[in-house]
């Protein structure tokens, strides 16, 4: 069974036939519509508004297939923490196919746990509702921040259970993204010596994400640095407001510069460059701090699929790549340094500013400061000139107070009213985000008693990040010493 809601334009199931297989999702048993992302699905010209409740559970199951869509999962391989797994794949997920969104950008629509694919290994190709519920949470979160991310147009139920350690509640998520083709999909063909495969790839990405590039003397070494300067953005983005991704696998990373696969993620409260809270990551491999080192060494994998196509002697494509990874951390900090200055309210670049910068996260780490709340506070602070707010988050207030002084001499150099500052601080220093123990209390609702009450209360507080919610402050407060999560667990 066929309906039209969107007019589908399937370009990467017109590339050749090994780069994915073609399937329709396995069918559910009985389909119920959670949430719907309607501004999203305006955006994406998507013709929702004839289309009742259970029909649209029906589609975003993918019961009723959508004309003109040609269902698929995709090829790819990845390093899973620093190991090679030659094939991995889309085993729970399939692309629809693509739509123009009313800016004309061409966007996948995926269906994530929407049955076993060739690609699944020993998997049931099924998402728990917890997960799903995660994920369209923290990537609309992420969205609203400003921060590249996949977004989440859909999720349903199933009427299904999916087996675990326990008999879960089953469901499926709508996932819309620049595109799905990542770092370890280079990887895949690579793998295999595949270099016409590679060709195809390369050139597929540059004409989709990154045609500027292609008129330069070395497209695809210009391919190379676009998505490495796109990655330094990214991260350092997530840098800024305390998000640990917490499986930066090859495979994790899009090369359209998009956030993708919020499985174990989290966001830190005390201020911690070592904090982990993804159960697999049991040597920290992606801690907090090691963030920006692990998408260089992605981006060091993606250098070596793309060498031969760089030049084809390998000794000067080494040449020639080896630059764009020892540039990485250059272009990682310049992004940092820059998001950091507006963080404390500073317009101006001056000498110092990275010493200010640390010294501020030195005693944040040191005395336990909540790092959304002191930057938010900050910026009170930065309006009246009182202090109290931030410092009281510092066990010793002190350390606040000697930071404190530099950060006001600073500011004397500074344009600008304290009334101006403080408004420009409240726009890159968000009021609340997605604090993991109000995250689980809303999955747990809904899993445990089928509440969803708790979920939609939570999802519309984040869309407004930046704001004052006077109604909803306590969404805003850290956790309390019985409420904090300290473990956070992959989806699969």
């Amino acid at each position: 069974m066929a309906c039209a809601i969107a007019s589908f334009s399937n370009s990467y199931a017109r590339l050749p036939e090994h780069f994915f297989a073609r399937l329709d999702p396995t069918p559910v048993a009985k389909p119920g519509l959670i949430v719907l992302n309607r501004p999203l699905a305006q955006d994406l010209a998507l013709d929702i508004d004839a289309v009742d409740g259970d029909a649209l559970a029906q589609i975003f199951t993918g019961n009723i297939i959508p004309s003109g869509a040609e269902p698929i999962c995709m090829a790819y391989a990845g390093h899973q923490f620093g190991s090679f797994v030659p094939q991995l794949g889309d085993g729970r997920a399939i692309l629809m196919g693509e739509v123009f969104d009313r800016s004309g950008v061409r966007r996948d629509i995926q269906l994530k746990g929407a049955g076993r694919t060739p690609f699944s290994r020993r998997g049931d190709g099924r998402a728990a509702l917890g997960p799903v519920l995660r994920e369209y949470l923290v990537s609309e979160a992420m969205h609203a921040l400003g921060i590249a991310a996949t977004r989440a147009l859909a999720a349903v139920t199933t009427g299904e259970p999916v087996f675990r350690e326990t008999p879960l509640p089953g469901a499926i998520l709508t996932r819309v993204a620049a595109s799905h083709v990542r770092v370890g999909t280079f990887e895949y063909f690579a793998a295999r010596g595949d270099q016409e495969a590679i060709r195809r790839l390369s050139d597929y990405v540059l004409d989709r994400h990154y045609p500027g590039a292609k008129d330069a003397e070395r497209p695809h070494l210009a391919l190379l640095q676009v998505i490495a300067r796109r990655q330094a953005a990214l991260v350092s983005s997530w840098m800024q407001v305390g998000f640990v991704h917490g499986v930066m696998n090859t495979d994790n990373m899009a090369v359209s510069g998009e956030t993708i696969d919020f499985g174990p993620c989290a966001f830190i409260e005390a201020y911690d460059p070592a904090a982990v809270f993804s159960s697999i990551d049991e040597l920290g491999r992606y801690a907090f701090g090691n963030q920006a080192r692990a998408a260089q060494w992605n981006i060091a994998r993606l250098a070596e699929a793309l060498l031969p196509l760089i030049d084809p002697d390998r000794k000067r494509a080494i040449e020639l790549a080896q630059p764009v990874i020892t540039e990485f951390p250059t272009w990682y900090e310049h992004e940092w340094i820059a998001g950091m200055r507006s963080k404390l309210g500073l317009e101006l670049a001056q000498d110092g500013d990275l010493e200010l910068i640390r010294g501020l996260l030195d005693a944040m780490q040191a005395n336990q400061a909540d790092f959304t709340l002191t930057f938010r506070r900050l910026c009170d602070a930065a309006a009246d000139g009182d202090d109290a707010g931030p410092r009281a988050l510092f066990a010793d207030p002190g350390a606040y107070d000697r930071w404190a002084v530099l950060w006001r001499n600073r500011l004397q150099s500074e344009a600008g009213s304290p009334a101006q500052r403080a408004q420009a601080m409240r726009r890159v220093n968000p009021a609340v985000i997605p604090r993991n123990h109000r995250v689980e209390q809303a999955l747990r609702a809904a899993v445990e008693r089928e509440d969803f009450a708790p979920f939609s209360e939570l999802l519309a507080v984040l869309s407004r990040p930046y704001e004052e919610q006077g109604a909803y402050l306590a969404y805003a407060a850290p956790a309390q010493a019985g409420e904090r999560i300290l473990q956070t667990f992959c989806g699969t």
